[in-house]
């Protein structure tokens, strides 16, 4: 099973663009020991360009980086910080990047709802459960005698959409209706 993350990074500074239409400035966490770190930069970086917006690509490599990677984002005033996907490093620290981000009052979007739910702003990203359903139905045909090198990739296509609307209240953020009318859930 796969799902889109690295697919919708780019999504990911376009809602936050949306948040913050008249901004100029964002930044791009990535783990520069990434394989993907320069895929996702230039990705991203593309996107900026097309929406006319400066990205200060920021990095940690280790979670001591985590504190003066959002203390940079803070100090350049970014409207906000985009957390690159597909990283264990970040994956295994959703919560304390969330944290971090509230702390340093730093709009933040990731891709998952831990993340949200720990003071980040926004998440955007593969919907959880659909993976599992997906697995379950693999783990099913299994059972049932089909063999696992017979059974094509699956990715999971939904994408979920979460806005913690208490960090925008507390980052002194007013989320657009058409924006939160969007979110699949919406953190009060």
């Amino acid at each position: 099973m796969t799902t889109l993350n690295v697919e919708v990074g780019p999504k990911r500074l376009e809602l936050a663009r949306e948040l913050f239409p008249g901004a100029t400035t964002f930044a791009l966490l990535v783990n520069p020991a990434s394989p993907l770190a320069a895929t996702v930069s230039k990705d991203l970086q593309a996107v900026a360009d097309t929406l006319g917006v400066r990205l200060h690509v920021l990095h940690a490599s280790t979670e001591a980086d985590f504190e003066a990677a959002f203390a940079t984002a803070a100090q350049l005033r970014a409207a906000a910080l985009v957390i690159s996907t597909a990283d264990p490093l970040f994956n295994s620290h959703a919560a304390q990047l969330g944290a971090l981000a509230l702390r340093h009052s730093v709009p933040a979007i990731y891709q998952y709802r831990e993340f949200a739910a720990a003071g980040g702003l926004m998440s955007y990203g593969g919907y959880a459960t659909d993976t599992y359903r997906l697995g379950g139905v693999y783990t099913g045909r299994i059972l049932k005698g089909e063999k696992p090198a017979d059974l094509p990739v699956q990715q999971a296509t939904k994408v979920e959409l979460i806005i913690n609307l208490k960090t925008a209240k507390a980052l002194g953020i007013t989320v657009p209706v058409p924006l939160s009318g969007r979110a699949d859930e919406l953190i009060e």
